[in-house]
C-alpha cells in the first residue's frame, strides 16, 4: 500500500513540476517492481535520500539507498529529482550510428534533459568527461567508460548502451561505483539473420556484379541473348554449418531450411530449440561437411580465431564463409591466403577486426571477398527499437 500510494504520488508531483512522461514511467515503476516488504525497505531508504539531500549530504543518503534497498541505480534519484520538479540530465556521446537523423530522440528526451553528439571519441580522451560533466545518465555506442572516467564523474548513475555488447564500458567497476550499466540484448535477431542470408546469396548468385556489369554496358554490347561471368552456385541441396546456435543461429537455420538446405550446427550448449531446426555436430565434423559456414557465435577467448589457417585446411574445398557476427572470430591473414589459393571460395563478411577497416586489412585486396561496413544490425526498424529499449531501460 505505502508503495502504491508513493507511486502515485510520484506521477502527481511530476505531472504538478512539468515531467509528466518520466513521472508515470518512475511512479508505474516504483508500485511494479517494489510493492513488496523490499519496497518498504525501500521507501525508507528514500525519505532517508530525500531528508539527506535537502540538507546536502548526498553520500550518507547514497549509502542509505544501498543499504536499505540493496541498490545505487536511478530510481532513487529519479525519484528525487520528480519531487523537487526537476530534470536529469541524459549525455548522448555518440549518437549519429543510431540516429544519423532519420529516427527520434524523443523518447530519451522526455525522460530529462538532452544532449546529443553525433561522436566524441573512440578512444580514452579528457573530452569524454568534459562532455559528461553533471550528467546523471549517458549514453553510449562505442565510447569507452573507463574507471578514470567515472571517478571523474561523481553525478554518474546509468550508462545506457545503445547495442548488445557492453565491453567498452568497465561493468565491474561500474558495479563498484553503484552506476547501471544497461544494454540491448535481442534488438535485431531476424534482420542480422537476413543480413546473414543477403551475404549468402551475394556469393551464390552474384546479384550486384552483374548489376554493376548490365549498367557498364556489357549486356548491350553482347552478342548472347544472357551471360554470367563469375560461377553461379544453387543453394537448394547444400549443407550449411552454423557456429553458435542462439537467437541469430536458430533464425538463420530456419530461413536454410526453408531453402531446402540441410543445416547442421556446433554451439557450447545444446537446446530443444536448436534440436527443432538442425543437427548439432562436433566443430571437426561441421568443417568437413559444411558447404557455407556461418559465424554466429559470441567472441570469447575460445572462439577468438575460430576460423584460422588449421580450421580453414579441415573444411572442403571451395567453401563459402559467411561472418556477420565479430570480426576477431576470423584470422583474416589466413582467409586471405585461403582466398587467394581457392580453397575457400568466397568470403562474406559485415565485420572485420579493427574498425572501421584499416587499408591494410588482407580482405581488401583477397579476390571473392564481399565487405559490407558493420550494416547487418542498421535497419531503421531494429534502430527505433534500440531508441525505444534504450528509453525503457532509463
Amino acid at each position: 500500500i505505502i508503495c502504491s500510494m508513493t507511486g502515485l504520488v510520484l506521477v502527481l508531483t511530476g505531472a504538478w513540476n512539468g515531467d509528466t512522461a518520466g513521472a508515470a514511467m518512475t511512479g508505474a515503476a516504483f508500485t511494479s517492481f517494489y510493492g513488496t516488504v523490499g519496497g518498504a525497505l525501500l521507501t525508507v531508504s528514500l525519505a532517508l535520500f530525500a531528508f539527506t539531500t535537502i540538507l546536502g549530504w548526498n553520500y550518507y543518503g547514497e549509502r542509505a539507498v544501498v543499504y536499505l534497498a540493496g541498490r545505487g541505480g536511478i530510481l532513487p534519484y529519479r525519484v528525487v529529482f520528480i519531487v523537487g520538479g526537476l530534470r536529469m540530465k541524459i549525455v548522448v556521446l555518440d549518437g549519429y550510428t543510431e540516429n544519423p537523423g532519420d529516427i527520434s530522440w524523443a523518447p530519451l528526451a522526455a525522460l530529462g534533459d538532452l544532449t546529443v553528439y553525433d561522436r566524441t571519441s573512440y578512444d580514452e580522451s579528457p573530452r569524454i568527461r568534459e562532455r559528461i560533466g553533471d550528467a546523471e545518465i549517458i549514453v553510449i555506442n562505442k565510447t569507452p567508460i573507463s574507471p578514470a572516467t567515472m571517478d571523474a564523474c561523481p553525478n554518474l548513475r546509468a550508462v545506457a548502451v545503445l547495442a548488445t555488447g557492453y565491453n567498452t564500458v568497465d561493468a565491474a567497476y561500474a558495479r563498484e561505483k553503484n552506476i547501471d550499466v544497461m544494454n540491448v540484448p535481442g534488438y535485431g535477431t531476424d534482420n542480422v539473420s537476413q543480413n546473414a542470408i543477403a551475404l549468402l546469396l551475394e556469393a551464390c548468385s552474384q546479384v550486384g556484379h552483374h548489376d554493376r556489369s548490365v549498367h557498364a554496358g556489357e549486356w548491350t554490347s553482347s552478342i548472347d541473348f544472357c551471360y554470367w561471368q563469375r560461377p553461379l552456385i544453387e543453394v537448394s541441396g547444400k549443407t550449411a554449418g552454423i557456429i553458435g546456435l542462439g537467437r541469430i543461429g536458430r533464425a538463420t537455420a530456419r530461413v536454410l531450411r526453408a531453402l531446402n538446405v540441410n543445416v547442421i550446427a556446433y554451439s557450447r550448449t545444446e537446446t530443444d530449440e536448436g534440436c527443432a531446426v538442425a543437427d548439432y555436430v562436433p566443430l571437426d565434423t561441421l568443417f568437413a561437411r559444411s558447404d557455407f559456414i556461418f559465424l554466429h557465435c559470441p567472441l570469447t577467448p575460445a572462439t577468438e580465431g575460430i576460423v584460422d589457417a588449421a580450421a580453414i585446411a579441415r573444411m572442403k574445398d571451395g567453401v563459402i564463409i559467411v561472418n556477420n557476427g565479430r570480426g576477431q572470430l576470423i584470422v583474416e591473414q589466413d582467409l586471405a591466403a585461403a582466398l587467394r589459393s581457392g580453397k575457400v571460395a568466397w568470403a562474406a563478411v559485415d565485420v572485420v577486426s579493427a574498425e572501421p577497416i584499416t587499408a591494410d586489412n588482407p580482405l581488401l585486396n583477397a579476390p571473392h571477398c564481399i565487405i559490407n561496413p558493420h550494416i547487418a544490425w542498421a535497419t531503421k526498424e531494429a534502430r527505433e527499437r534500440i531508441m525505444q529499449i534504450t528509453a525503457d531501460n532509463v
